[in-house]
């Protein structure tokens, strides 16, 4: 496997300049991710007495529990989660949404990410720096996370979906999924996914998680941890019931402090626009940044004076009834967008925080919310992206002399020059001559005609009309029977764009990974987690 380094800027303008010029964007964050210094800064922070956080051992029996539950409980994941009981113990974190068959390609490079970015620490530091993947399993949007995708043998980009809705708007967690919709989902996978010496091994496997799985979170969970778990991979559910417990010692200061964290996202709002950044989240004086559970649904809230309710008024608290809330049912209350990366901090000691590019942008939100709360940001960490190149696609490329620039770039383009290459520009500007000739030798018919009788104007200029339309029908058969003969050659162009931009999207962020799986087994994957990678913001090319 070769790996080669390819600058692919990001499409936020604030994650551009993260990377590229952090000192210009330096405000908004609290650690610079490319000094040495940084990382010994931040655990020298982490080490004091005092700042905010969760019970330590309470947490240890909560992922001991956890990880038992969806099988995570190699010798490598267990270490590390005990290993959180000495204080001087370090995380790096990062999560996604839970994802039908993991989601796309992405989900899996964050983990790689966590798993070297935390092996590399601790060689650094000289202590115990444990991997920690956060399932954001509260989020209630199911229609971003029940489905995935995978190209065919046909060169269709072929949506797999989970058929199945929740009867209200509850977390992802708690969205029990009937057995039949699971069984359905892997049909679809297996229809879709070419026959290999792998794909019998990998459907068993797949069906056996989906057996064991009531929610989509655990499926999630439950298959990461077969991929992962024996590299040390620890996992937590961010809806967690004994997570909700210990976070009680939050819940309580976000809810006391409501209109100070609002001011301090707005500030920093402000503070990016006037930077020239626009901020990725919607931000309004009256978000309270957190959810309230009422009979399953989740309901977002919203401040007004004393009072907190969501839009629709189904729930309705005082500030004393959330506080008593967040005291005694912490399990009734969920994180926002704003609010998760504080509870990430509350309860773990948080090295370094591995981010895509969105999650960098709004980010650069949270300083002062950070602080408002007696805490710092962590050093934020790209997450790795890749691009994997397939053997066939990379001599397709090399036979119509594409680089990896041109296919991400220019391709259309450069597929116009390769057409007009084998003949087609000869054959448009035959019959763009034709139609010039036909209009010079027909306009002085029409004229001579009209001077005859003026009512025939109309009749030959219906037939003028009638005879280019004929002359195009003809142009548009031609062009169809110039790429019926290159059919072949336009389909292997079609390959190479939806093998790099399915969708009009870069790879990682559309195929699901166990279409590569069943062609090459995991060993591809494995090779990536060992592949010596440095932390730089650069895309990768991956040529199998």
């Amino acid at each position: 496997m070769k790996v080669e380094r390819f600058r692919w800027a990001p499409g936020q303008p604030l994650t551009r300049d993260y990377i590229d010029q952090f000192a210009s964007v330096s405000p908004f964050y609290e650690y610079n991710p490319w000094e040495e210094g940084s990382e010994r800064e931040r655990a020298a922070w982490l080490d004091r007495d005092g700042r905010p956080q969760a019970d330590r051992d309470g947490l240890v029996q909560a992922l001991l529990a956890y990880n038992g539950k969806i099988g995570n409980t190699g010798a490598n994941a267990t270490a590390h989660i005990e290993a959180l009981r000495d204080r001087r113990t370090l995380v790096v974190a990062g999560g996604q949404q839970a994802g039908l068959f993991t989601g796309p390609l992405l989900v899996l490079y964050k983990a790689i990410t966590i798993l070297v970015e935390a092996r590399q620490a601790s060689e650094r530091l000289g202590r115990t720096v444990v991997p920690v993947f956060w399932i954001a399993g509260e989020d209630h949007d199911t229609d971003e996370v029940n489905h995935t995708y995978v190209l065919t043998d046909s060169l269709a980009v072929q949506k797999i979906k989970l058929n199945a809705a929740p009867d209200v708007k509850t977390s992802v967690s708690r969205w029990s999924v009937p057995r039949e919709a699971w069984d359905d989902a892997l049909d679809q996978l297996e229809r879709s996914l070419m026959n290999t010496e792998f794909k019998a091994g990998l459907m068993e496997r797949l069906r056996a998680i989906a057996a064991e799985s009531d929610t989509l979170s655990d499926q999630f969970a439950r298959t990461l941890a077969w991929l992962f778990g024996e590299y040390g991979l620890v996992f937590v559910d961010s809806d967690d019931a004994s997570l909700r417990k210990l976070e009680s010692g939050m819940f309580r200061p976000i809810v006391a402090r409501q209109s100070e964290l609002s001011a301090a996202l707005l500030e920093a709002k402000e503070r990016l626009a006037e930077a020239g950044y626009a901020a990725q989240v919607e931000l309004a004086p009256e978000q309270a940044h957190l959810f309230a559970y009422e009979r399953g649904e989740r309901l977002l809230l919203h401040r007004s004076g004393d009072t907190f309710a969501d839009r629709k008024g189904n729930v309705s608290f005082t500030a004393g009834e959330l506080a008593e809330l967040a005291e005694r049912e912490p399990e009734r209350l969920s994180n926002n967008v704003m609010t998760r990366p504080l509870m990430q901090d509350y309860l773990f000691p948080v090295l370094s925080a591995v981010l895509g590019p969105s999650e960098i942008a709004y980010w650069g939100l949270l300083r002062g919310a950070f602080a408002l709360f007696g805490m710092r940001m962590p050093i934020v960490v790209p997450r790795y992206e890749f691009t994997l190149l397939e053997g066939t696609v990379q001599k397709q490329m090399g036979k119509f002399g594409l680089g990896f620039d041109d296919v991400v770039s220019r391709l259309d383009e450069k597929q116009d020059e390769w057409l007009k290459a084998q003949g087609s520009l000869q054959v448009e500007e035959l019959f763009a001559e034709t139609k010039a000739k036909f209009a010079a030798l027909y306009d002085p018919v029409v004229e001579t005609v009209s001077g005859i009788n003026p009512g025939l104007r109309k009749l030959s200029e219906t037939n003028r009309q009638k005879i280019v339309e004929q002359i195009e029908f003809l142009q548009t058969k031609t062009a169809d029977a110039f790429r019926t003969q290159h059919d072949s050659a336009l389909r292997q162009w079609e390959r190479i764009r939806l093998s790099v931009l399915p969708l009009g999207k870069p790879q990682e962020r559309v195929y699901n990974p166990f279409q590569y799986t069943v062609k090459y087994g995991d060993g591809w994957l494995r090779e990536l987690i060992d592949v010596p990678l440095s932390r730089d913001g650069c895309h990768r090319i991956v040529y199998f």
